[in-house]
C-alpha cells in the first residue's frame, strides 16, 4: 500500500523516524516516565513494586501523574523533531469538543452492551443497585475519575492512533501502520500469565480504535470513546477495567462473575471476555463495511 499522510497533507519538516524505530521509541515514551517515578509512587504506596495501582488515590495518580509525563514526550518529539502540526497527529477537524462528547456516549453505551451481553449469557449476576448514589462521597469519587480517564484514553489515542499510526503510515502505509501499532498496543498491556482472550482483545481494541479514526480522519471522537468505555467499566458495576478495580460502589448494578473466566474475562474483567471479542469483530466489520459503501459511490 502506498505510504498516505493521515489526518492532514502538511509536510513533515523534521526528521521522520525509520519503520524499526517507531515501536521502540513508543516503548520508550511510555517506559521513561514509570521507571522515573516508581520508586516515588510506592514511597508514597500509590503502586506495588509492579506498578499495579494501590486503591482510589493509587488510581487517581496512575491516571494524572503517570500520563502527563508521556504526553509531554511524545508531543516534544511531534514539534522539535519531526516538527509536525498537531493536525498532523489527528487533533484537527471542526467541533472537537462535541466529537470528543458523541464519542464518550458512545463508549459507555458500548461498554454496558459488552456488559449486558455477559450478563444475559449468565457469566455476571446482580447484588446490588445504584449504590453509588446511596452516598454523595462514592458519586463524588465516580465523579473525579471521569477527567482522570479522559486524559488517560486521550494521552493512549493521541500515542497510538495519532503520533504512531501517523508516522507509520507516511513511511510505510495504512495497513502496515495499523498492524504494528495494534502489536505494540498489545505488548504494552501485557502483563505476566495474561489469556491469549485478554491480548486479543487488546489486539482488536486497538483495531478498532484504528478503523475509527481512519474513517473520521482525527482522533477526537475515538479519545471520548475510549474515555467513555474505560470510566463506565470502572464506575458503573464493580467490575476490573483491565484488570484493575476502582473499588467504589457500583453507579449502575454491582456485578460478580458467575462463569468460566473466557465468558466473563476473570480477572481482567469485561474486556478478557470473548463476547468482547466478538463486539470489537462485529465493529470493525461495519466501519469497513460504510468506509467500502461510501468509497463504491
Amino acid at each position: 500500500m502506498s505510504r498516505v499522510a493521515l489526518y492532514s497533507p502538511e509536510p513533515a519538516r523534521g526528521w521522520l523516524p525509520w519503520i524499526w524505530l517507531v515501536p521502540i521509541l513508543m516503548i520508550l515514551f511510555n517506559a521513561v516516565p514509570v521507571i522515573a517515578l516508581d520508586d516515588w509512587m510506592e514511597a508514597r504506596q500509590w503502586s506495588t513494586p509492579r506498578g499495579d495501582p494501590i486503591g482510589l488515590p493509587g488510581l487517581h495518580a496512575l491516571l494524572w501523574i503517570g500520563f502527563v509525563p508521556t504526553l509531554l514526550l511524545v508531543l516534544a518529539w511531534v514539534r522539535f523533531v519531526e516538527r509536525r502540526s498537531l493536525a498532523s497527529i489527528g487533533l484537527v477537524g471542526p467541533a472537537p469538543l462535541k466529537t470528543f462528547a458523541q464519542g464518550l456516549a458512545i463508549g459507555m453505551g458500548t461498554i454496558a452492551l459488552v456488559v449486558s451481553a455477559i450478563w444475559a449469557a449468565g457469566g455476571l449476576r446482580a447484588t446490588g443497585w445504584g449504590l453509588a448514589w446511596q452516598s454523595p462521597q462514592s458519586l463524588l469519587q465516580v465523579a473525579l475519575l471521569l477527567p482522570g480517564f479522559m486524559l488517560q484514553s486521550s494521552v493512549e489515542e493521541v500515542m497510538f492512533r495519532g503520533w504512531m499510526q501517523s508516522v507509520l503510515a507516511r513511511k510505510a502505509g495504512v495497513a502496515v501502520a495499523v498492524v504494528l501499532v495494534a502489536l505494540v498496543f498489545t505488548l504494552l498491556h501485557f502483563s505476566p500469565n495474561q489469556r491469549w482472550l485478554v491480548m486479543l482483545s487488546s489486539f482488536l481494541f486497538s483495531l478498532f480504535a484504528s478503523a475509527w479514526a481512519l474513517r473520521t480522519g482525527n482522533v477526537w471522537g475515538v479519545m471520548g470513546w475510549h474515555a467513555g468505555w474505560n470510566w463506565l467499566l470502572a464506575t458503573g458495576f464493580e467490575l476490573p477495567v483491565t484488570g484493575i478495580d476502582a473499588q467504589l460502589p457500583a453507579l449502575l448494578v454491582a456485578l460478580q462473575p458467575s462463569g468460566v473466566d473466557a465468558l466473563t474475562g476473570g480477572a481482567e474483567g469485561p474486556e478478557g471476555s470473548y463476547l468482547c471479542s466478538v463486539f470489537f469483530i462485529l465493529a470493525i466489520a461495519r466501519i469497513g463495511a460504510r468506509r467500502t459503501g461510501r468509497g463504491s459511490r
